[in-house]
Formats: C-alpha cells, structure tokens, sequence
C-alpha cells in the first residue's frame, strides 16, 4: 500500500511522504532563487553588459526546450524518486562548483554559464518526474490541495528568495551560494527518506514514436487538450509583467520601489490563494469555475491597463495572481487525473514545452505590440484576447465547460470536439 492511501483523514500534511516532499521542494526553490539572483548580480559585475543577462535565461531555457521530450520519457521509464534526487545532486554539485570558485576567484563569465547550464539540464529532467510524483504521495480528493500546497512554497520562494539572496550577496556571493547548497543538501536528506511507490513500466526504446506519444495522448484526449493550450494562449495573450517597468516609470510615475511592488503583487496574491485551495478542496463545478477564472484573468489585465493609480494597478495585479493560481491548481489537476501514470511523465513533459514557450513568447508578444501601439494598448488588447480564447475554448470543448468533478464521469468526453 502506497503512503497516500495508507492515512486516513482530510489533513493534506498528515501524509507524511507528501510533507517530506513539499518540504524538499520548497528547500530547493528557496536555494535556486537564491542562485538566480546572485547568478545575475556576479555576471553583471564581471562584464557591465545587459545583454550577458539575457544570456543567463538563454542558457536555462534551451535544455528545458531541447531536453523535455526526453526527460518525459525518462520520468515514465524509471523510478521518479531518485530521478528527483539525481538532479537534484547535480544541481548541489553545481551551486558547490559555483562557491568554490567564487572562493578561488577562478570564475569567469563563461564558467558560470556553463555551470547555469548545467543547472537548466538537471531542472529539464527533475520537472517532468516532479509533476508526476504528486499524484502518488495523496489521495485524487486532496491532489488540488496539495498542488495548491506545492504552489504556495514556490511562490513563497519567488518572493523571499530574491530578497534573501540579495541580502545575503552583500556578505559575498560565495555566502548566497553555502546558503543554497546546504537547502539543497537539506532537500536532498528529505527526499532520500521519502517513500515512494512507483512501478515503472516495462522498457521501451527511446524511439520516436515513444518520445511524441505525450503529444499523441494530448492530441487525442480533447479534455486534456483543451486544458494545456487555454494556459497556452491565455499567458501568451494576457501577460502584462514584461511591460511593468513602462507602466512603473511612464503611466504610474513611480520609481524602482514602485516596480517592486508591482511585481510581487502577482506572487503575491497567488501565494494567498494557495494558502485558501491547500484547505479547501474543489470537488464540483470545475470546468466553469476555470473557465470564469482565466476569464477573470483577462478582466484584471484589462483594469490593469487602463488604470493611472499606483493602487488600482497593485489590485488588479494582485487579482490577476489569485486567479492565474485558482486556474493553474484546477488545470494542473486535470491533467495529472485524465493521464494514466506510466504516461505522466511525457504529458508533464509537452505541458512544460507548452508553459515555457507562452512565458517566453508572451514577453516576446507583448514588447512587440507595445513596440507597435503603445504599451497601455497592448496591455488591453492582451486582456481582451484572453476573454475570445475562453469564448472560443467554451465552444470547442463542451466536455471541459460541462466538467463537474477532478475525475472525468464516464461517457463525459463524448461528443467532445478536437478542434486543433
């Protein structure tokens, strides 16, 4: 019998292997924000140039590109665990690296990319069989609660690691980098006491028939579809967080301190609204309340692009977070519950090749059109697309506007259109 189904009770921390896990994963989130920001803060002292970076995201996004379809095959062939607490040690062995070098003076520009490189292949690999844990460690009634826990604590890192690892840069990088490693050697004593039950199916070459068979399940379960391309197109389409410096310095006339506002009143306000799902679970009603959520999300983007008030902004940014948070927790449930498990891995895989291109291209996206029209303009245009994809997505998905449960009723995905 497997640790989630071994308690008993509605208390999403008395299962024990699903606390050891989030304790780790927050652990190591903490440590990687941490390294981010002295990461840049060193490249930028050595070379004075922006574009070294770009350069940083650069080197962590193309392995998340190159590497998912592989690390999904991965994550469904072998035990997802020590996957985990492979990368893991690698990412420690890295950040090591980093300090010691840091400590020799032998650190030049190219020497910490390839370390950050290093970093974005072991988190290419660690994703996918991450994801694909969570559902093994808690009962299917308490996977919103815990993905709703498991949002808390990244999002608690995005806000408190930065500020951490900027405080702790002004004792030298060498500190922020200890600091990191040891939550990361704390992560990895977790995750080696964690009890997981997984029986990997029976090998399979890594043919490529085997590496697409997430985007042959996608393509073929229109619930599933339907749920990866809305966070698609509504983040490519709704994103005002690259524009947030125009909007700080030219429309709310406020300063740096003013843009730090801006950008922690997301996190922010995610992270409250993943404190209220890890206790409350939703059970019926699904489908329309993610759908009303996404739409929400157009609606704040929108409010956020006409407003001229420091504080309606800091709302609407703050609405957009608790909304984003309530649609990514029901989505993400979706998902993992409508795939079987010796395919969680590639599912996980093609979702997370789907997140990081509308992040990345959203910021792409939305500098062009405010290049074009004027960042207020695109801002608007941007919510107001969000609001079309969850009319059109309604109409193309029925089964998903109709959803009730987590678990799809039997006989529900019938008449559902495949669209795309």
């Amino acid at each position: 019998m497997s640790p989630s189904t071994a308690e008993t009770g509605d208390s999403l921390f008395a299962h024990r292997a699903f606390a050891q896990f989030w304790l780790a994963r927050t652990a190591s989130s903490f440590g990687f924000q941490m390294v981010s920001v002295a990461v840049g803060w060193q490249v930028y002292a050595i070379t004075h140039r922006a574009f070294d970076l770009g350069l940083i995201g650069l080197v962590q996004f193309i392995p998340s590109l190159l590497l998912a379809l592989p690390a999904g095959h991965v994550a469904d062939q072998f035990e997802r665990r020590r996957i985990v607490l492979g990368a893991d040690i690698l990412e420690f062995c890295c950040i090591g690296l980093l300090a010691l070098g840091t400590v020799l003076g032998a650190l030049s520009e190219t020497s910490i990319l390839c370390l950050v490189f290093g970093l974005g292949v072991t988190k290419a690999f660690e994703w996918p069989a991450m994801q694909s844990m969570l559902p093994g460690l808690v009962p299917p009634s308490l996977l919103t609660r815990a993905m709703a826990a498991n949002g808390s604590g990244g999002q608690a890192a995005m806000i408190m690691g930065p500020a951490l690892g900027g405080l702790l840069y002004i004792l030298g990088p060498e500190v922020v980098y200890g600091v990191s490693a040891l939550l990361y050697l704390a992560a990895l004593g977790l995750l080696w006491r964690l009890r997981y039950e997984h029986v990997p199916p029976r090998r399979e070459p890594a043919t490529l028939k085997v590496l697409f068979a997430g985007v042959h399940f996608i393509r073929h379960r229109p619930a599933v579809l339907g749920v990866i391309s809305l966070d698609l197109f509504a983040v490519l389409l709704g994103g005002a967080t690259a524009l947030l410096p125009v909007f700080a310095r030219d429309i709310l006339h406020t300063g740096p301190w003013g843009l730090g506002l801006l950008r922690a009143a997301p996190a922010v306000g995610a992270l409250l609204m993943s404190f209220w799902l890890a206790r409350h679970s939703l059970e019926r009603r699904v489908g329309p309340i993610m759908f009303a959520c996404v739409a929400a999300f157009g609606v704040a983007t929108m409010v956020f692009a006409v407003s001229t008030s420091l504080w309606l902004s800091l709302a609407a940014l703050f609405a957009l977070g608790a909304f984003d948070m309530v649609s990514m927790v029901i989505r993400g449930a979706l998902v993992q519950l409508d795939t079987p498990d010796d395919m969680r891995g590639r599912v996980s895989a093609v979702n997370a090749i789907f997140i990081n291109t509308s992040n990345q291209l959203g910021e792409f996206e939305s500098g062009l059109l405010a290049a074009a029209v004027g960042a207020v303009n695109a801002t608007l245009i941007g919510g107001v697309g969000t609001l079309l994809v969850v009319g059109l997505w309604m109409w193309w998905f029925p089964s998903l506007r109709r959803r009730q449960g987590l678990r799809e009723a039997p006989g529900q995905s019938e008449g559902a259109s495949t669209a795309f």
